[in-house]
């Protein structure tokens, strides 16, 4: 007990963990964007609960693999080298992530686009998406943004509590927000189509990250801010002309 009032006797810590919670809260509106959209595709009486349970399942992830920190920093060390460049477990999990969610979002704009489609290359035989595939389909890209999530926090602190209460801070905003990020998504047809260009554009990021080409989260977020403003305005624009 004595260790950890010390520890937060530094004020620098304090600066980290402000820094890590705000890095943790922008790194969760990724897979709280993913969580929601593929939740919105359950029955009513189902999205909460599979919301519930795909954070739930972020949390433990993340305090999971927080007990593991020596293991996770191992992840980044190559394992095999193509072309010059070292590929390590943590670039196979951000590539892998990255096809999912590049495959998920495409197939989520495709039927969006063509809601009349007959069976094609997306088509599994299933209708509908049952709720034990969605909480697979959740916890799948929860691994990913997880240890993602982790690595930015070892490379911030060396300090596990500091990380521990970023993590919980910011999965609980993320529970916080998930019922009315999803009721503002379904409500907004465009906005789903939005949500949708920025798993693509994100998914694409895990790729280019995987392959070595490191893209700065600043101009995805802030291209994500403009993206989101502009949508803002042809809301609001929408409204107007209804009132008239």
């Amino acid at each position: 007990m004595s260790g950890m009032l010390t520890l937060f006797a530094d004020p620098t810590v304090w600066a980290a963990l402000a820094t890590l919670i705000v890095m943790e809260v922008v790194l969760g509106i990724d897979n709280l964007i993913f969580i929601s959209i593929l939740t919105n595709k359950l029955p009513a009486h189902q999205q909460t609960k599979a919301r519930r349970i795909g954070i739930g399942l972020a949390l433990i992830l993340r305090l999971g693999l927080l007990g593991t920190v020596a293991l996770i920093v191992q992840l980044t060390e190559p394992l095999f080298t193509v072309f010059d460049h070292g590929f390590s477990w943590r670039d196979l999990i951000l590539i892998a992530g990255g096809l999912f969610l590049v495959w998920k979002a495409t197939k989520e704009i495709h039927h969006s686009v063509d809601p009349d489609h007959g069976p094609d290359m997306f088509e599994n035989g299933r209708s509908t998406l049952g709720f034990a595939s969605a909480i697979g389909q959740i916890l799948v890209l929860d691994l990913v943004f997880s240890i993602d999530s982790i690595i930015t926090a070892v490379g911030m602190t060396d300090h596990v509590p500091v990380m521990v209460i970023a993590v919980v801070f910011a999965v609980t905003v993320m529970l916080l927000a998930s019922d009315p990020l999803a009721r503002f998504i379904q409500a907004n047809p465009t906005v789903v189509m939005l949500a949708l260009g920025f798993l693509l554009m994100i998914g694409m990021t895990l790729i280019a990250e995987g392959f070595g080409a490191h893209v700065p989260k600043g101009y995805i977020y802030a291209a994500m801010a403009f993206s989101a403003l502009i949508e803002g305005l042809n809301m609001l624009s929408r409204r107007a002309k209804k009132k008239e």
